[in-house]
């Protein structure tokens, strides 16, 4: 009788630790992001849109893709938050190249 339940509690174990658990983790991860995005923030949609979060609703966001262009879409509907670094206007990237060259 043990010799037939070992296999079966492996096979458990194996489901539980390299499948049932990691999605657990990352299903965490993406409650967390989507519950830290607030206003200004710029996010990608699952269907590949850019946009910026202009409000915030129960189950909600009201996003901006293109300057007048407004779209509701659910919470889930979010892949992933953007972090936007700030970088030097062109201008000034220039100005710095052409000392470098001088």
């Amino acid at each position: 009788m043990m010799g037939m339940l070992f296999p079966l509690a492996i096979l458990v174990l194996f489901f539980y630790f390299f499948i049932i658990r990691p999605q657990r983790k990352r299903q965490k991860q993406q409650e967390s992001m989507i519950s830290s995005i607030g206003r200004g923030d710029q996010i990608v949609t699952i269907g590949g849109f850019f946009g910026t979060v202009r409000e915030v609703r129960d189950d909600t966001f009201l996003i901006e893709l293109a300057e007048g262009v407004r779209v509701r879409i659910l919470k889930s509907a979010v892949q992933t938050k953007r972090v936007v670094t700030p970088s030097a206007p062109a201008s000034e990237e220039k100005k710095d190249k052409d000392k470098d060259k001088d």
